[in-house]
């Protein structure tokens, strides 16, 4: 009997700055594989290599939460309730039918019924975001302030969800209300002064559900997700190989933004 995929990989650091990461998994567990199509198993909607991308996060001292499974699975960035985050515009759901592209991933009549996707809420969604939530808590109790960066990556031209090609640096502060406007003005400044990438601060993506959700600036939480175009440090056709000379370009841009917040929490705490 093979030995159960953890549901996510946790490390604690020393500075008041958790990073999450819902969308890096590849793990499909078997029960839930048999019913798929070969387009899942390419995995494509990954957010590939964002462990490899942010691989200073230990000298930050940031706390990192890393997602094992994938997003077809479960989606952790979507309320348990799944409604739609951007109402009137196209997007997956909490347990996706298909991918980016419109491909099934399922067999016909294998799709996930109410009581799957209840039990799949229940044995991945709920113990990443308990494991979440207790973090920043721990951090607003042990700093008087908790900074969550919640990064994501996305193929630079998905058609199903934005016209064109994407901005590289896409800023979600949920509009302005996940964290301090000092803070996403900073971030919106560091992102402007890099001529190499264009940016935007809450266009196609405002943030998801973690973002909007435990983002509290009046409860000293504030949250800021990162979707960055994934041609900034990857290839973007299958397999999806990582770009080192590309990433080693845009990792001290992404490493100054959470410089920043850390900046902000120490002006401010």
């Amino acid at each position: 009997m093979n030995k159960p995929v953890p549901v996510f990989k946790f490390r604690q650091g020393s500075a008041p700055l958790l990073v999450s990461m819902p969308h890096v998994g590849t793990h499909i567990p078997s029960s839930i594989d048999v019913g798929m199509n070969d387009a899942a198993r390419k995995l494509a909607d990954t957010d590939w290599h964002l462990e490899e991308l942010y691989d200073f996060l230990g000298e930050l001292g940031a706390s990192i939460l890393i997602a094992t499974h994938s997003r077809y699975v479960v989606d952790l960035n979507r309320p348990p309730d799944n409604a739609n985050l951007y109402p009137g515009q196209d997007t997956t759901g909490l347990c996706p039918l298909d991918t980016f592209d419109r491909q099934p991933l399922y067999q016909a009549g294998k799709e996930p019924g109410a009581s799957e996707i209840l039990a799949r809420v229940e044995q991945y969604w709920q113990p990443y975001h308990t494991a979440l939530d207790s973090e920043l808590q721990r951090l607003r109790a042990q700093h008087g302030v908790a900074l969550l960066w919640d990064a994501h990556s996305i193929a630079s031209v998905v058609p199903r969800f934005f016209a064109g090609r994407l901005p590289d640096f896409n800023l979600g502060t949920a509009s302005g209300n996940s964290c301090a406007d000092e803070m996403s003005q900073a971030l919106s400044a560091i992102a402007n002064s890099s001529s190499d990438y264009s940016n935007a601060l809450n266009g196609r993506f405002k943030g998801g559900y973690i973002t909007r959700h435990y983002g509290k600036p009046d409860n000293n939480i504030h949250a800021v997700q990162l979707e960055l175009s994934q041609i900034t440090y990857m290839e973007e056709s299958y397999p999806f190989k990582f770009n080192d000379k590309a990433a080693q370009q845009v990792r001290p841009t992404i490493s100054r933004m959470l410089e920043s917040m850390l900046e902000w929490a120490e002006k401010h705490h």
